[in-house]
């Protein structure tokens, strides 16, 4: 079995036994069995997804509600097939490719890996830098340094237990529900609006085009390859009986973890409808644009909701992500290195977008077209492994999960090519 991960390569505690927490009754043998998918659903919930959703609401008001649905069941199909690679192998999805691939692809996945966590964090870094700008008028280029900082610190305690990780990143998380909650309660959408927008329809081409992005960029590839190491050997278990109990309370965290994302999501695109499309300020389509709507239409309340949120998520997402881009690096290559000298590396790209002066929301949409390129390598691994009895044992998927998932794969794959094709102009 592998060795649970951890970034500084420091020693965790050991593992409790699945038979050990039971043993402290319902609620207290509950609780210490949820956490993954609430990190994994943290990149569900990441700055991008704020100018999509912002923007999609904006625009078209509630008309694409069912869309961030769709999105969001397709999200919980696909960690809970990686939260089972981990509790099935004892191993993670990187570290399976590394034994199953040639060793030339191994290492040509790792580098398109180390790529899109790049991507990743420079999505992440721009959102978190441009919400300590708003709130507080911090240069963007020092508001980045700041954030590397503060994501530094949440990641340094994965070193003293996956436990106070999860915790810090679920409080974000809950920063980020609490924020737009409290927006939808001040903005007040319109119930019998939005429950149209859960029927599936659309509004002409551009509409269709905004949907594609929706459901295209909605699988992260880091958190594919996160979510199982998050789930190996982090709770000991004995035999097949123990694998399944414990499968049982993972979906039950992707069910919740998955759910509250849709629900921020949800929050998100009915606040932009109920405002900003309502009022006629269809042309809302940035980070900013919003910040300042909010302002100059609610009033300043509503707007430092909107940048605490945003300042949350960017946090959250961004330690997320440079904890993935180890996961990466230890499965594909069996390499570590410290994770000062990772988190130098990943933020150099942001660093530079801020310090140059590019357009924040621009480079946001750049980066999720560059993330487009890694779902392939990630999902279809994801869906052949845990298709296969050999390795995954008694967790193996039924042939009606592996069909839907597979066709879930198609889907996604091929919305992502046909944006690309659209960011290319073809």
């Amino acid at each position: 079995m592998s060795k649970p991960l951890s970034p500084d390569a420091v020693a965790l505690p050991t593992p409790a036994s699945l038979q050990e927490l039971r043993k402290r009754g319902f609620f207290r043998g509950t609780l210490p069995l949820l956490g993954p998918a609430f990190v994994a659903a943290v990149a569900y919930i990441d700055p991008g997804n704020f100018a999509t959703n912002i923007q999609g609401g904006a625009r078209y008001g509630y008309l694409l509600l069912w869309v961030v649905v769709a999105a969001n069941l397709t999200a919980m199909l696909v960690q809970m097939l990686s939260a089972k690679v981990g509790i099935a192998t004892g191993k993670n999805l990187p570290e399976i490719c590394r034994e199953t691939f040639p060793r030339g692809v191994t290492w040509g996945l790792w580098v398109q890996a180390e790529l899109i966590a790049m991507a990743t964090d420079m999505a992440e870094f721009v959102g978190a830098a441009v919400a300590l700008n708003l709130l507080f008028g911090v240069p963007l280029f020092v508001a980045g340094l700041m954030t590397g900082a503060v994501a530094f610190g949440i990641l340094t305690l994965q070193t003293r237990g996956y436990r106070k990780f999860e915790l810090a990143i679920g409080g974000l998380f809950a920063v980020v529900l609490l924020g737009f909650l409290y927006q939808a309660f001040e903005v007040g959408p319109n119930a019998h609006e939005a429950v149209k927008g859960f029927v599936p329809h659309f509004a002409g081409k551009d509409s269709v085009l905004l949907a594609v992005g929706i459901l295209g960029a909605t699988v992260m590839p880091h958190v594919i390859y996160l979510h199982s190491a998050l789930t190996q050997d982090r709770i000991k278990v004995h035999n097949d009986a123990d694998r399944r109990r414990l499968m049982r309370f993972q979906r039950l965290d992707v069910g919740i973890a998955m759910t509250v994302a849709g629900v921020v999501n949800v929050c998100m695109l009915m606040v932009a409808a109920a405002l900003f499309h309502k009022t006629g300020h269809t042309g809302v389509d940035s980070i900013e644009g919003a910040y300042h709507g909010f302002e100059n239409l609610i009033g300043n309340g509503t707007a430092v909701a909107f940048g605490l949120a945003l300042l949350a998520s960017g946090f959250a997402s961004s330690s997320v992500g440079t904890y993935a881009g180890q996961v990466v690096m230890q499965g594909f290559i069996d390499r570590r290195i410290p994770l000062a000298v990772r988190r130098l590396v990943t933020m150099t790209p942001a660093l530079i977008v801020l310090g140059v002066g590019f357009d924040p929301t621009g480079s946001l949409v750049i980066s999720q077209v560059v993330l487009s390129f890694g779902i392939p390598f990630a999902l279809i691994p994801l869906v052949i492994f845990t298709s296969r009895r050999s390795l995954m044992g008694a967790l193996v998927n039924t042939r009606f999960t592996t069909l839907v998932a597979s066709l879930v794969a198609a889907l996604i794959v091929a919305l992502n090519f046909f944006l690309l094709a659209q960011a290319a102009g073809i």
